[in-house]
């Protein structure tokens, strides 16, 4: 689930619970696009506001209540607003690489396959690249697969929790293969594709 907050001084709206569509929907794409979002009978011009995404466990009721909302939200949920901006800017011109590796992950992940094995996959795919680009498309693809829920992460048969995939994915030696955790990455139960 994904937690949202505005900030334009002296205003703040906060949203939680919400799917990744509804986010990118009302407020990623509008951001992204210069226009201003309508929120709580407010309007939040993206010049003069800062947006702040969270992905995490859904809140309960009891959670929200008394406005302990967003601190609940900053104490179970990993800040996920760089990438979700990110990729929303990528847009769909600069993603045919990306599906393509996708694509090529999706046939191979049916049984566990590490890190390293996807960069295999990103320098055969692209052997003229540079290696920074290949771990860019790499890093990408998982990253991606792993929040449409095409892909699942675990270290020793056990699931990796969504708030410690940002630092493990972003590391470099996660991809070098030299970390102390053997983590692994396969097609998420019931998943058909990149999802």
């Amino acid at each position: 689930m994904y937690h949202v907050e505005l900030r334009q001084f002296p205003h703040v709206a906060r949203v939680f619970n919400l799917s990744r569509e509804e986010v990118e929907s009302r407020f990623v794409r509008p951001w992204v696009g210069g226009t201003i979002i309508e929120h709580e009978d407010r309007r939040w011009a993206p010049e003069r506001s800062h947006l702040k995404i969270l992905e995490g466990p859904k809140l309960r009721t009891e959670e929200l209540g008394m406005g302990r909302g967003w601190t609940a939200a900053t104490r179970s949920a990993a800040d996920v607003t760089d990438a979700v901006i990110a990729q929303a800017r990528r847009g769909a011109e600069a993603r045919p690489e990306v599906e393509a590796l996708k694509g090529a992950i999706a046939e191979v992940a049916a049984t566990p396959l590490g890190f390293q094995d996807v960069m295999a996959l990103a320098a055969a795919a692209h052997p003229h690249w540079r290696a920074s680009q290949q771990l860019e498309l790499a890093e990408r693809a998982v990253w991606e697969m792993l929040h449409q829920g095409g892909l699942a992460m675990t270290v020793n048969g056990s699931a990796v929790r969504r708030e410690r995939w940002q630092p493990i994915v972003l590391s470099w030696a996660t991809w070098a293969g030299i970390t102390t955790e053997p983590f692994r990455l396969q097609m998420s139960v019931g998943s058909a594709g990149s999802g």
